[in-house]
């Protein structure tokens, strides 16, 4: 039996292969014009089908890893802070450190890029196939211990199961409640056994941690195994932040 090309379409369609749905007449009248051989027009029809699954995927990915914007390492404004460590961020974003089950902590004064580069690191593990939970740290510890048990249960799953995990300006309150410390011990512990890595932005030294957990041992413990195979990358200088609002005011002044 020969089918027409409206067949041909609806059949692609039912067997789920829009992508190749989606060119079939760009790709028919390419090989038309060009006396395409058969298996050439139908490689091409094969990799539109691959490329729109893998983009569809790239996209449920992002939606679900929790990112709020699609930042890149080519955002970076590198000249404003010299003092940024340039290489070790382009080193994070190789991804070699979520495959030798490696963390990152990026550590220093605020506005100086750190969820910047956090979250440029996120995005492009999520376009190398990667699984990813970017959360902003102290709203899912609050979340947490307000949650019900079977939620609390949930948001733990959400937290381990990830290749990457990104806690984003950890103890930007300061004092932390004992749910959410406990919560933090938990991930890092478990993560750390399934050798899992997190990539932790904070304003805070890592010697002062004991203070906004309340307990020194357990800042002790969480530390010894956050920090055993870690990238440690310090963020000085000027505040981006800072910067952008003294530009706005400028501007409005003019105005």
């Amino acid at each position: 039996m020969t089918m027409g090309k409206h067949e041909i379409e609806r059949a692609l369609i039912e067997l789920r292969l829009s992508g190749m749905a989606a060119t079939l007449d760009t790709r028919v009248l390419q090989a038309q014009a060009s006396e395409q051989p058969f298996l050439e027009t139908f490689c091409m029809l094969l990799q539109d089908e691959l490329d729109r699954r893998r983009s569809r995927l790239t996209e449920r990915r992002f939606k679900q890893c929790g990112l709020d914007e699609r930042l890149t390492l080519a955002d970076f404004d590198w000249h404003f802070n010299p003092k940024v460590p340039r290489q070790a961020c382009f080193e994070l974003h190789t991804l070699k450190f979520i495959t030798e089950g490696i963390n990152g902590l990026l550590i220093g004064k605020p506005g100086t890029g750190k969820s910047h580069i956090a979250k440029a690191v996120a995005y492009q593990a999520t376009l190398q196939g990667y699984d990813v939970r970017y959360v902003e740290a102290d709203s899912v510890f609050a979340h947490y211990c307000l949650a019900s048990p079977i939620e609390q249960e949930k948001l733990l799953k959400g937290m381990l199961e990830p290749a990457l995990l990104v806690l984003d300006d950890l103890f930007l309150a300061r004092r932390i409640s004992d749910g959410a410390a406990e919560l933090l011990q938990t991930v890092v512990h478990r993560r750390y056994k399934l050798r899992r890595s997190i990539v932790v932005t904070s304003n805070r030294i890592v010697e002062d941690w004991g203070k906004y957990l309340g307990d020194n041992t357990m800042s002790t413990t969480i530390l010894d195994r956050l920090m055993h195979r870690s990238a440690l990358l310090a963020f000085e200088g000027k505040s981006y932040r800072l910067k952008e609002a003294a530009s706005r005011i400028a501007s409005a002044s003019a105005a």
